[in-house]
């Protein structure tokens, strides 16, 4: 079916097809809504953000306020006199890790160093210091004498003031001329070698020093508890040293008469072992009455 120039069948006020408005045309009897007062709305809009501006400002104001008011409150507690306003907000202590009083005097100390200890070797170098006893059997105590894995059975002993009467050679000389006040022996034996240790004090240190370089001769060797006499007329090992106002001497070889060699180690061991064992006694006696006398101070 054709239209013809006048358009579509139905008038300008009918509705289309399901009652729909041609494109593009506003029904009749209605009017276009007004358009919106663009102004009044920011107006309205600029007082709304004053108004909200000023409320925050406010409140600022106010959280100001009573932040100044809460230091101002501690500050009061705290030049208080009441204890319970000296406490902080919670009512905990801040007091408790303070020292109780802080005015007591800080701890002194003295500026003078204590003396040192006492040299035990000071203790043997003199006679007026040495006043601990000595013997023979304080010197050389016991029946035996180990060192290491070495045993020596100990012979006999003797102790005198004739100091000449206990050497061999110019040895006794040498000794009386400068003052020994004592001569002690002792004999120590192993495996058919035995080995007789003097040892002869003097009033100082000097003095035995002296003597030590002027060692000519030996001590005599001594027999007896086991011990045949040896070393008298054989070629034997001898030593002489000296530790404060003692000199001490050895003199070492075979018990069956043999002459010592220089591959005879035996001999030189033996002769070494007593020697530093009586080193050793001489040392003690020091260390001994330097103990007293560091307790009496």
């Amino acid at each position: 079916m054709s239209y013809g120039q006048g358009g579509p069948p139905w008038g300008q006020g009918d509705r289309g097809p399901q009652g729909q408005q041609p494109y593009g045309q506003q029904p009749y009897g209605q009017q276009r809504p007004a358009t919106p007062d663009w102004e009044a709305l920011a107006s309205a809009s600029e007082a709304r953000g004053r108004k909200r501006r000023w409320t925050l400002i406010g409140g600022g104001a106010v959280a100001t306020v009573a932040v100044a008011a809460l230091v101002a409150t501690l500050v009061v507690r705290a030049n208080s006199d009441d204890p319970k306003a000296a406490d902080p907000i919670g009512g905990v202590s801040s007091s408790s890790a303070l020292p109780e009083d802080t005015t007591a005097p800080a701890p002194s100390f003295s500026e003078v160093a204590p003396p040192p200890p006492p040299d035990p070797k000071d203790f043997v170098s003199s006679a007026e210091k040495d006043k601990a006893p000595l013997t023979a059997l304080s010197l050389y105590p016991g029946k035996k004498l180990t060192v290491g894995d070495r045993v020596y059975a100990k012979g006999a002993l003797h102790r005198t003031t004739k100091c000449a009467s206990g050497t061999q050679g110019a040895l006794g000389q040498v000794l009386t001329k400068n003052g020994c006040e004592q001569l002690i022996r002792a004999t120590y034996r192993r495996d058919g070698v035995a080995v007789t240790v003097g040892v002869a004090t003097f009033k100082t240190a000097d003095v035995a020093a002296k003597v030590k370089e002027e060692t000519s001769g030996n001590v005599a060797s001594l027999a007896g508890e086991g011990v045949p006499t040896f070393c008298r007329t054989t070629v034997c090992r001898s030593t002489a040293n000296a530790y404060g106002r003692y000199v001490y001497f050895t003199v070492g070889g075979f018990t069956n008469g043999d002459n010592v060699t220089k591959q005879d180690r035996a001999v030189f061991t033996t002769g070494d072992d007593v020697a530093e064992f009586t080193l050793r006694q001489i040392h003690r006696r020091g260390v001994a009455q330097a103990s007293q006398a560091a307790a009496a101070q």
